[in-house]
C-alpha cells in the first residue's frame, strides 16, 4: 500500500458528508495523537510535556515544507483570522480585496482601518468574485500597497492564480488566506507576502491548528501592531520590554497551544506522505464527480471547470424555484452541504467514496424528476 493509499483508507467519515469546506472531520491519527498527548500532559512529568511541546516546532517545520519556505517565517496561530489581522493591522497605505471576501479578511481589514487610520480600504467587486489578475489590474493605484485574496473562494470555489496576480502587482504585498487549498493542491506561495490558514477543514486537524507565513518583504513592511510577550524571542521578558524578533514569531501574541500543535503535525504528516500533487489528482477528480451529476440532471455550476482554477469547492447554483427543493433532497438522502440563499456548496474530499455520490445523484434525480417544465 502507496503512502496515498494509506491517505485515502484513513478516511472514516460516514457516508454523505459534502462539507469539508466547512469543518473536516479528524483524522484517526490525529485523534490518537490527540488522546496520547493528553494523557503525556496528565502525567505532570516534565519529560512528558517537553516531549508534547516539541510539536510545536515539527508544525511549524511541516508548515514551511509545504510552503517551500524558512521555519523561522512560520509562526502558529488560534487560527487563519488571527494571522490575517496580524498582517492588515500592521499594513500602511492602499489595501485591495474583494468586497465579497470571506469576513477574516473584510472584517479584519475594516477594524484597522477604523482603528488605526493607517489602512486605505480599496473595495473590489467583480461581477463573479473572481480575484482574477485582470480585475486586480484594472483596480490597482499608485497608492494600493497591498492586496489580499484567498486562495481558493469560500462561494464559488474560484482559484486565484498567485503566479499572475505577482506579475501584475509588482513589488506590491500579496497577502492569502489558504485555508480552503493549503495541502490540497499545489500554488506557487513564493509568489506571495503572507500566507494564513488552518488545520480544522481539509487537513483534518481540529480547531486552534492556525499558521502563517511572513516572507521577507512583509517581515520589512508590516509591523507587528499586536504581538505579545512571546513575540520578542524565547527568553522571559521579565523586568524589561524588548524589541519585536526580527522573525516571524514577531506577530505572536502568546505561546502556542502544544495540544494543537500537535494535531497539526499529525495532519500535516499524513499530508506530505501522501504528496500534496497526489492529494490534487484525486481531489480534481472528486470535484468533476460531483459536476457530473450536476451536469446530467440540469443544475448549474458556477465552479471553474478548469481544474487548475478549482480545489475541492464545488457551488451548483440552482434555479430559484429549485434551491428549496434541492436543498431538502440532499438533506432528505443523508448528505452534508452547505446551502447559502440560494446556491448550494459541495465540498468532498479525496475519501469521498462512491456511496456518498450514488446518494448525492440520487438526490438530484429526485428534484429533476419533480419538475414542472
Amino acid at each position: 500500500m502507496t503512502d496515498l493509499d494509506s491517505y485515502l483508507a484513513s478516511f472514516d467519515a460516514e457516508p454523505g458528508y459534502l462539507d469539508w469546506a466547512a469543518f473536516g472531520p479528524l483524522s484517526p491519527a490525529v485523534r490518537s495523537e490527540a488522546q496520547a498527548d493528553t494523557e503525556l500532559l496528565g502525567t505532570g512529568r516534565r519529560s512528558g510535556i517537553q516531549l508534547v511541546a516539541e510539536h510545536t516546532r515539527e508544525a511549524r517545520e511541516l508548515v514551511a515544507e509545504l510552503l517551500g519556505a524558512a521555519a523561522d517565517q512560520v509562526v502558529l496561530q488560534p487560527s487563519t483570522t488571527d494571522g490575517l489581522t496580524q498582517a492588515v493591522y500592521g499594513l500602511a497605505g492602499g489595501l485591495m480585496l474583494n468586497r465579497g471576501e470571506f469576513p477574516s479578511l473584510t472584517v479584519a481589514a475594516t477594524r484597522a482601518a477604523d482603528a488605526l487610520g493607517s489602512v486605505q480600504l480599496q473595495w473590489v467587486e467583480p461581477a463573479d468574485g473572481a480575484m482574477t489578475p485582470d480585475v486586480v489590474r484594472r483596480a490597482l493605484t499608485d497608492d494600493t500597497r497591498a492586496v489580499a485574496v484567498s486562495l481558493v473562494d469560500f462561494r464559488s470555489g474560484y482559484r486565484a492564480d498567485l503566479t499572475a496576480l505577482r506579475e501584475v502587482i509588482g513589488d506590491r504585498l500579496l497577502i492569502v488566506d489558504a485555508i480552503q487549498g493549503f495541502g490540497m493542491v499545489e500554488a506557487d506561495y513564493g509568489a506571495a507576502d503572507v500566507v494564513c490558514g488552518h488545520g480544522y477543514k481539509w487537513l483534518r486537524a481540529g480547531r486552534g491548528t492556525g499558521f502563517a507565513w511572513f516572507g521577507e518583504r512583509a517581515l520589512e513592511r508590516i509591523a507587528p501592531v499586536l504581538s505579545g510577550f512571546r513575540g520578542v524571542g524565547d527568553e522571559l521578558p521579565v523586568d524589561t520590554v524588548p524589541a519585536p524578533a526580527a522573525s516571524a514569531q514577531a506577530f505572536t501574541v502568546s505561546g502556542p497551544d502544544p495540544l494543537a500543535a500537535a494535531r497539526l503535525a499529525t495532519a500535516l504528516r499524513e499530508v506530505a506522505a501522501a504528496g500534496v500533487a497526489n492529494i490534487e489528482s484525486v481531489l480534481a477528480a472528486r470535484a468533476s464527480d460531483v459536476m457530473f451529476f450536476a451536469d446530467r440532471y440540469g443544475v448549474p455550476v458556477v465552479t471553474p471547470r478548469d481544474p487548475e482554477r478549482r480545489a475541492g469547492i464545488v457551488t451548483l447554483a440552482p434555479e430559484p424555484r429549485d434551491a428549496a427543493p434541492l436543498a431538502a433532497s440532499l438533506a432528505n438522502h443523508g448528505l452534508t452541504v452547505t446551502a447559502r440563499a440560494s446556491r448550494i456548496r459541495v465540498s468532498p474530499h479525496v475519501g469521498t467514496g462512491a456511496d456518498t455520490m450514488r446518494l448525492f445523484g440520487d438526490a438530484l434525480a429526485a428534484v429533476a424528476s419533480a419538475r414542472v417544465w
